[in-house]
């Protein structure tokens, strides 16, 4: 894979990813989880609804599909969940709060847009040219129904690309040997994500927990007595997102460089906008998205 199609590929999760992840914090989709018979939102909305699409699947299926959440977190809130509402209830609530937070992100002049539309159906063609092979989360959501609104298909295929992505990261994870609390601590050391603390403690990890990670990946060698990426943690986790690069190109590279350059032009700006309009709590990241 050169660099450019690396590039290419990296550049269009960065801004096609914000389009998908409002909608983690938005408050029409927390609404619309307890009007579909969740009791409570938070994690417990966030697992059920992101899971929603595998099925009524047990506690391991989730935490080793989503793969950085404490287990015990995730059994605590999963398969109780599917006593409180039907997986295909929160598939169907999530995708309809979406489409609601995101035209109020947009505004109804970008959301009703020709730009956007035609970013849809871009990135529709995009998601369509993904396989599913070894990917679980992308199999699922590619396995529902195409929605007819093209906000909804906008947010319906950043969902997709992203989960696919997601999927190959982490066989890359796997494949270097990091399982799911060091691939997060390792994550946050490189002040890309969320902050620490936080990822800590929206993950489920103890403290403790979180320590003796840390331990163990300074014994070897891969963060340093600070916490901070040593030369070769750095140089790890630039293998690792290089092999996710390749694993997610396969999409891009099926619709082509001139497509998929119209897919950056068009993201970027509807992207700013979404970010500019408050769809993320601020003091949640070490930078900015």
């Amino acid at each position: 894979m050169d660099d450019e199609a690396r590039a290419a590929t990296r550049h269009c999760y960065r801004v096609l990813e914000p389009i998908h992840s409002m909608i983690y914090f938005a408050p029409e989709a927390e609404q619309a989880y307890l009007e579909a018979g969740l009791d409570k939102g938070g994690r417990l909305a966030y697992f059920a609804s992101r899971a929603a699409a595998l099925g009524p699947v047990g506690a391991g299926v989730v935490a080793a599909t989503f793969y950085n959440f404490n287990p015990e977190l995730v059994g605590k809130h999963i398969p109780r969940a599917w006593t409180l509402a039907s997986p295909a209830d929160l598939v169907s609530a999530r995708a309809d709060a979406a489409g609601t937070a995101l035209r109020r992100l947009l505004g109804e002049q970008l959301a009703s847009s020709d730009a956007l539309a035609e970013l849809a159906e871009l990135a529709r063609q995009a998601a369509q040219g993904a396989e599913p092979d070894g990917r679980p989360l992308f199999a699922a959501h590619a396995d529902l129904d195409w929605p007819t609104d093209p906000v909804v298909v906008l947010w319906h295929a950043a969902t997709l690309l992203r989960e696919y992505r997601g999927d190959g990261h982490i066989a890359s994870l796997l494949n270097h040997g990091i399982a799911g609390l060091p691939a997060l601590v390792t994550h946050t050391a490189t002040g890309k994500g969320f902050l620490p603390e936080i990822a800590r403690k929206l993950r489920g990890w103890s403290q403790e927990e979180w320590d003796s990670a840390q331990a163990r990946l300074r014994e070897e060698g891969i963060v340093d007595h600070d916490g901070a990426l040593t030369e070769r943690g750095v140089a790890m986790r630039e293998r690792i997102e290089g092999e996710t690069d390749a694993a997610s190109s396969a999409p891009w590279s099926r619709l082509g460089a001139d497509k998929t350059n119209r897919v950056r032009e068009l993201a970027k700006e509807l992207s700013r906008a979404v970010v500019a309009a408050g769809a993320y709590p601020s003091g949640l990241f070490a930078s900015q998205r």
